[in-house]
C-alpha cells in the first residue's frame, strides 16, 4: 500500500499548465483509497456547445467566465508554452476571467475531443518517459464535449467539476494518479487516460473530503497484510523499548533517549503533557534527544505508552485550543501530538510528523471546523470536537 498521498508539483499537461503553474504555487499526506471502475462519463454526452460563446455560458453555470477574448496577445495568456489553435484538435482559444476564484480561465474549441485526448496521452506520456513522475498528478484541464479548459486556480477547478449536475470531469493521463474515496472514476475517450470530478491539490485547496469521518473501532479487526475496513488502523507498542524500536532511528533519532517522569521541556521545544504523565493517561514517558545543559536542547521528540487514551486527548484538546485562542495558530514551540492506539509522539518537527504518517500515526486536531482534503484520513478521535489526520494545513 502507499501510505503518502501524491505530492504533485506541476498540473496535467506541461503545454496547458504554463499558465496555471505560473500563477498559482503549490506546497502537499495520506493513503490513497481504492478508486471506483472506470464508467462512461456525462462529459461524453453532455452539452455540446460550437463556439467560445457557448462554451463560456456553459462554464457560467459553475463559476465566474467574464470579459471572454479571442486575441491571441491576450495579456491573461502566457507567451509561452501554451497551445494555441491548430494544435491537439483545437480549432479556436479564448480566455474569460473567474471573479470568484481571482484567477483566468483559458478555453479551447475542440470538435475532436478524441484527438485532443489522444494528445494530452501523448505528451504526458512524453514528459513521463523523461523521468517527470509529477505529471498530472495535480491535473487543472477540465473537458466537456465539445470544449477543454485550462482553469488557472485550484478553486476554478473545483467549482467546475465538484457540483453533483457538473458534466465537466478532470482529464489525466497518468497511471499513479488515484482517485480517493466519494468521487467519479470514469472512462476517457483513449485507453490510459480518465476522467473526473476529483481535484487533486498538495496545497490542501483541492476538492473537499467526502468520504465519512471514520471509527476504526467500530469496523472490525484487522487481519494480516488486510486492516480493518476503510482504514489502514493506528501503530501500538507493549513498552516504551518496543515504541523506540518502530520509530528510531528512520523516523525520531533516539540515539540519546531518557525515560523519566520528570518534566522536560525546552525553550525551543515544547512537549503537549504538561505535568505528572500519570494525570494525562501515560503509563511511561521517554524524551529523545539532547537535553540542555551548557547549551541548547536540540531534537527534543516525547514517546508516551498509554494506559487511557481517552484522558490523554482530553487534556491534550484543552492545551490546543488554549494555544489556539490568541491568533487561531500553535506556537511554532509547540508540540503536537500524534498518536496510535496506545502510544503517541510528541514533536514540533514537520520532519518528524511526516515520517510518523508513514507509520500510520495520526494527529489529533480539534480546531473547529476542521476538515481534511480527499486523499486524508479522518478519523474519530476518543474526545468530541477533535479528529486524527494526516493532514496539517499549510502554516
Amino acid at each position: 500500500m502507499r501510505l503518502q498521498r501524491i505530492s504533485a508539483a506541476t498540473a496535467a499537461l506541461a503545454a496547458l499548465t504554463t499558465l496555471a503553474t505560473a500563477c498559482e504555487d503549490s506546497s502537499e499526506q495520506g493513503p490513497p483509497a481504492a478508486s471506483a471502475p472506470a464508467t462512461a462519463s456525462p462529459a461524453a454526452t453532455g452539452a455540446a456547445p460550437a463556439t467560445l460563446a457557448g462554451a463560456q455560458a456553459h462554464v457560467q453555470q459553475y463559476t465566474s467566465c467574464e470579459n471572454l477574448s479571442t486575441d491571441p496577445d491576450d495579456s491573461r495568456v502566457p507567451l509561452s508554452g501554451f497551445i494555441g489553435a491548430g494544435d491537439w484538435g483545437i480549432t479556436e482559444r479564448g480566455v474569460c476571467t473567474d471573479k470568484k476564484a481571482r484567477g483566468e480561465i483559458v478555453l479551447f474549441l475542440t470538435p475532436d475531443m478524441k484527438a485532443f485526448q489522444q494528445a494530452a496521452k501523448d505528451h504526458t506520456a512524453k514528459l513521463l518517459a523523461e523521468g517527470r513522475g509529477d505529471t498530472d498528478l495535480a491535473s487543472r484541464t477540465v473537458v466537456g464535449k465539445t470544449f477543454a479548459l485550462t482553469a488557472l486556480k485550484t478553486a476554478t477547478a473545483v467549482s467546475l467539476v465538484d457540483p453533483p449536475n457538473s458534466d465537466l470531469r478532470i482529464l489525466t493521463c497518468n497511471p499513479d494518479v488515484f482517485v480517493p474515496e466519494g468521487f467519479k472514476k470514469e472512462k476517457a475517450l483513449v485507453e490510459g487516460c480518465f476522467l473526473t470530478d476529483y481535484v487533486n491539490s498538495p496545497d490542501g485547496q483541492g476538492s473537499p473530503h467526502r468520504g465519512a469521518v471514520r471509527d476504526p473501532s467500530t469496523e472490525g479487526a484487522a487481519k494480516p497484510s488486510r486492516p480493518s475496513t476503510g482504514s489502514p488502523g493506528l501503530p501500538s507498542a507493549g513498552s516504551i523499548a518496543e515504541l523506540k524500536q518502530l520509530v528510531s532511528p528512520q523516523t525520531v533519532d533516539c540515539t540519546s533517549m531518557t525515560v523519566t517522569d520528570g518534566h522536560i521541556q525546552s525553550i525551543d521545544y515544547m512537549p503537549v503533557v504538561d505535568g505528572p504523565p500519570s494525570a494525562w493517561g501515560v503509563t511511561q514517558r521517554a524524551v529523545c534527544g539532547r537535553l540542555g545543559g551548557e547549551q541548547r536542547a536540540h531534537d527534543l521528540n516525547w514517546l508516551d505508552t498509554v494506559s487511557d487514551m481517552k484522558t490523554l486527548q482530553t487534556k491534550a484538546k484543552a492545551a490546543q485550543l488554549a494555544d489556539l485562542k490568541d491568533d487561531g495558530r500553535l506556537k511554532a514551540t509547540a508540540s503536537k501530538l500524534l498518536v496510535g492506539t496506545n502510544i503517541a509522539v510528541e514533536t514540533n518537527n514537520a520532519n518528524v510528523r511526516r515520517g510518523l504518517y508513514q507509520l500510520q500515526f495520526l494527529y489529533l486536531n480539534c480546531e473547529t471546523g476542521f476538515t481534511a482534503p480527499a486523499g486524508h484520513r479522518l478519523e474519530q478521535a476518543q474526545v468530541e470536537g477533535c479528529v486524527l489526520t494526516n493532514y496539517e494545513r499549510p502554516s
